[in-house]
């Protein structure tokens, strides 16, 4: 039923939920895996850009990174294969664009994100994605 799986990471225990839920699936499936990791620019639009924000960048790239090798040593001990994307722009509508690039049948995602406030409820991503995905999205809990 699932062909292609997209699972969206943050670093977060959520997104590490999500990543091992969706290997799992796509063992059972044999599913393609990819996962995204959105920097999210809309809190830096009303900052200036100059070489300070290139480094908050950087760094978001590097934090994207770090939640990827998760899932890799993950998807490695399961003998499965994931691919990766690193976007940017507003989270939940680049997961739902590069669901539809790479014709994802199945988004899943943590249910809450690394913010303190996201904690208190369903994620906002979360929510978004749910709300306005055209295939079936699996929300994973802590």
């Amino acid at each position: 039923m699932f062909k292609t799986i997209l699972v969206a990471v943050d670093g977060s225990k959520a997104s590490e939920k999500a990543i091992e839920a969706a290997i799992d699936e796509s063992k059972i499936r044999k599913s393609a895996v990819n996962a995204v990791y959105v920097i999210e620019t809309g809190l830096f639009r009303d900052i200036p850009t100059d070489s300070t924000m290139e480094l908050l960048y950087t760094k978001f790239e590097t934090i994207g990174k770090e939640a990827f090798s998760q899932g890799e040593d993950v998807a490695k001990k399961s003998n499965v294969e994931i691919k990766t994307y690193i976007r940017k722009g507003h989270a939940g509508d680049e997961i739902l664009k590069l669901a539809d690039e790479i014709n994802a049948d199945l988004i899943v995602v943590g249910s809450t994100g690394k913010s303190n406030v996201d904690r208190m409820f369903l994620g906002s991503v979360s929510e978004y994605v749910i709300r306005n995905s055209k295939v079936s999205t699996m929300v994973v809990r802590v």
